[in-house]
């Protein structure tokens, strides 16, 4: 296995470990990146009604699925979900999660390097990319969810987007809360033209600029008030060509695979 896959693997298996011994305290300390995540309420919304419409009856890959949050949300919708990723203590989390909801028959994990899948061709309805990309070499990723694709299928990825510089420079300031790798593979408008390579549709939805000013206030009782108002400015700020490339987040869909 290439030396970046394995950096991968053990970051994620450390990390999981660590999820599973530590209090939330300490985990959250440790992962301080994770306090902006209280601030993604509106792309959440947005995929759980696209989850709710596409998933009944449909077979599902959860690409690099993690600890299999994204996994339990198709299988409540009525789906059948496929979950890999690279890292086991992240799969056997992902399989307790939905063995604990009563999901275990609609879900089926596996270790897998997501670049050099084993399944077969034209397989899957919808496949989820969840913050998972950016972790992969996208020419790799593009080319193998083309091939697992339904030619009527669909690939919906919510990824973070690279050209906030002030998002950037985070980044690049809290090397332990990520991978070698990761910086400097964020997404950036050069990989969607990748993805055409492989795809006939892309259709892009930005989120999250004015939001992430709300998260110093996640604690009080402010905190709620201060996002609306943030989301309502994202909504009309983001559809402005160029501002949205400084969104923190992106969810776009992929279809027409070109086999």
């Amino acid at each position: 296995m290439e030396q970046r896959k394995l950096e991968e693997m053990s970051f994620h298996d450390t990390r999981e470990r660590l999820r599973l011994t530590q209090s939330p305290e300490e985990y959250e300390a440790r992962y301080s990146n994770l306090k902006w995540y209280s601030t993604t309420e509106r792309s959440h919304a947005f995929l759980d009604q696209w989850i709710a419409r596409t998933s009944p009856n449909k077979t599902i890959l959860d690409y690099c699925c993690g600890l299999g949050h994204m996994s339990l949300r198709f299988a409540h919708a009525g789906a059948t979900v496929y979950g890999i990723d690279i890292s086991p203590e992240s799969i056997a989390t992902a399989r307790n999660t939905l063995q604990a909801a009563g999901l275990q028959d609609r879900c089926h994990f596996q270790v897998m390097d997501a670049e050099n899948m084993t399944f077969p061709d034209d397989m899957f309805d919808v496949v989820m990319c969840s913050g998972v990309l950016h972790h992969l070499d996208v020419s790799k990723a593009f080319r193998e969810l083309s091939r697992v694709l339904k030619p009527s299928g669909i690939v919906i990825a919510a990824e973070a987007l690279g050209y906030n510089p002030v998002i950037r420079a985070y980044r690049k300031r809290t090397p332990a809360l990520r991978t070698s790798w990761e910086p400097d593979h964020i997404l950036r408008l050069r990989d969607i033209k990748t993805a055409k390579k492989y795809f006939t549709g892309v259709d892009i939805h930005y989120f999250h600029l004015f939001s992430i000013l709300a998260t110093p206030f996640r604690k009080t009782r402010v905190f709620r008030p201060i996002l609306r108002m943030m989301n309502a400015l994202d909504a009309v700020t983001l559809k402005i060509p160029g501002v949205q490339l400084m969104a923190w987040q992106m969810i776009f869909f992929l279809r027409g695979p070109r086999k």
